[in-house]
């Protein structure tokens, strides 16, 4: 499968193009970022003893030509209009960018009735898994628990909370029948009185280089349960784009994410 990285510049395109190299399936074609960017040269996969060089472009078109689907791990403001400009070319889709508004969502799913697109927050498969238990955990527990998410990330990330912690609400809300935009409270200060029952407490941490770290608690009379879920390098959000990719060039044309990826739905 032939890839072009959109993002090429950032931490996650660069660790994507080194394991799209040491993949034997897969091939980077392209490198695509913003304009400051074009025309910087990439080095990846020696770590896999395949080196390769790529140099960046700022004309997503071009980058595509060669290219069976894009891996979009770029900003909010610029995504979509890159899926958009993936689908008018037949190209599959794979994003990973986060802090996109419900707008932009409902934009992204006309533009997957034209060509298969894997829309994910996360692409590890390690945290899906996390999403899945965190759903199976609230629907056991129900509101008898106080659910509350941590999040801690490094001090360079620019959205808060992570895309990763508003999926986690998400899931937790759908199943102790709470509304993500009503229900979830981002932070506490001040004489705020007793927590209600119907709530989910959201904390997001920023310091040093820590990749992410999420963990969801769930607080009882008398017991908790915690869910952890903690990153040491990118490795593994790179792997699960690939396969990502990997699904959606065997699927006909919509909306998934990692959940149908991984089949856990």
């Amino acid at each position: 499968m032939k890839i072009c990285m959109a993002g090429a510049c950032g931490r996650m395109g660069r660790r994507i193009l080194e394991m799209t190299a040491a993949a034997p399936d897969a091939e980077a074609v392209s490198a695509f970022d913003s304009p400051a960017n074009a025309g910087i040269r990439i080095d990846f996969g020696a770590e896999s003893r395949q080196p390769q060089t790529l140099t960046v472009t700022d004309n997503l078109e071009s980058a595509l030509a060669d290219a069976d689907a894009v891996i979009d791990f770029t900003h909010a403001s610029v995504c979509v209009a890159h899926a958009r400009t993936a689908a008018s070319l037949g190209k599959a889709v794979v994003i990973g960018t986060t802090g996109l508004t419900p707008v932009q969502q409902e934009e992204l799913a006309a533009i997957a009735e034209a060509v298969p697109v894997v829309y994910a927050p996360n692409m590890s498969v390690a945290v899906n898994l996390l999403f899945k238990l965190t759903s199976e955990t609230a629907k056991r527990l129900g509101l008898e628990y106080n659910c509350e998410i941590m999040e801690i990330h490094h001090n360079l990330k620019k959205d808060s909370p992570s895309g990763t912690a508003v999926r986690l609400a998400e899931n937790a809300a759908a199943e102790l029948g709470l509304d993500y935009e009503k229900d979830v409270i981002h932070g506490r200060e001040g004489m705020i009185g007793e927590r209600p029952q119907r709530e989910i407490g959201m904390h997001a941490l920023r310091g040093g280089d820590v990749v992410g770290e999420h963990t969801v608690f769930f607080i009882g009379p008398g017991d908790r349960i915690e869910l952890s879920h903690k990153s040491n390098t990118r490795d593994h959000y790179a792997r699960g784009a690939l396969t990502a990719v990997r699904y959606a060039l065997k699927s006909p044309a919509g909306l998934y994410d990692m959940q149908d990826v991984l089949g856990l739905r």
